[in-house]
């Protein structure tokens, strides 16, 4: 082999550097960063202007980068990139509640709420009651079980996003299951909203014709003594966005009943059994 660089040689030429102390695993992933990155540039024929605007991108998602905005966990988002790490990371048997992206919107610290307590206060939206119990894979009842559950208000914001005009904690709460595994509480019916889409993410989802909404969900973390956590959604099935989720978190068995019921204090009932694994499976 030659050792000096040429487009035949491209990738055993910048390999090679790799020293011999390097950590294994490092030294392992940057190996096949370079040689898919260079089987994609010569695949497309990456021209010296294209490069010179990928690299312009990536400066700009940088600078726009801040304590409240993270563009590049938007951008990782937005290529399917967050879900296909999560899910390689989140193997689990087929009756088990799959996990999805997070979400920037996540706050520690939220109030731990009685079992049935209301979450929203901003007497806005369509109210509605989350129910159903945390089981195991034998369904059997999960006791202890920490619910931390957030959603955007009914014009599709979360309340770290309006400080100033929804109250602290607003569709926020924290509940813990009995023996019977069981759990309930009034949130609203949640809403689609578009992700930030001002910024370099936004103009590259607008030049591929994509539009930049999530379909209307509910975030849970769930977590109990011995179980793995889920980190999850549930998503509202008949939402127009809901088979183009500009960051591909839906599953299919996350898509949760929302069911009307025009009686007591809610206008929908939303039932959805969370199936936890154990540490060790």
């Amino acid at each position: 082999m030659s050792r000096f660089f040429a487009e035949e040689n491209s990738v055993d030429a910048v390999n090679a550097r790799i020293g011999p102390d390097a950590d294994a695993r490092l030294s392992a992933v940057m190996t096949s960063l370079v040689k898919h990155l260079h089987a994609f540039i010569k695949d497309v024929h990456l021209t010296q202007d294209e490069w010179s605007a990928a690299i312009d991108f990536l400066t700009r998602t940088g600078q726009i980068c801040s304590a409240e905005r993270q563009e590049f966990i938007l951008l990782s988002d937005t290529l399917g990139v967050s879900m296909l790490v999560d899910a390689i990371n989140h193997r689990r048997p087929a009756q088990a509640t799959e996990n999805t992206v997070l979400g920037p919107f996540h706050v520690a610290g939220a109030p731990a709420r009685d079992m049935g307590a209301r979450i929203s206060f901003d007497g806005k939206g369509e109210p509605c009651l989350f129910e159903g119990r945390v089981v195991d894979a034998h369904g059997r009842a999960v006791e202890g079980a920490r619910i931390d559950v957030w959603s955007d208000n009914a014009e599709g914001f979360y309340d770290v996003q309006q400080p100033d005009i929804q109250p602290k904690w607003n569709n926020r709460g924290v509940f813990t299951t009995g023996k019977d595994g069981a759990y309930r509480f009034v949130g609203i019916k949640p809403v689609s909203y578009p992700i930030p889409h001002d910024g370099p993410v936004g103009k590259m989802l607008a030049a591929l014709g994509r539009h930049p909404y999530r379909p209307a969900h509910m975030h849970f973390i769930v977590t109990a003594n011995g179980f793995q956590a889920v980190v999850t959604h549930t998503f509202v099935g008949d939402d127009p966005y809901i088979g183009s989720d500009a960051v591909f978190g839906v599953k299919e068995t996350l898509v949760a009943p929302f069911q009307r019921t025009d009686c007591g204090e809610t206008l929908w009932r939303s039932p959805f059994d969370f199936v936890m694994t154990p540490l060790e499976g």
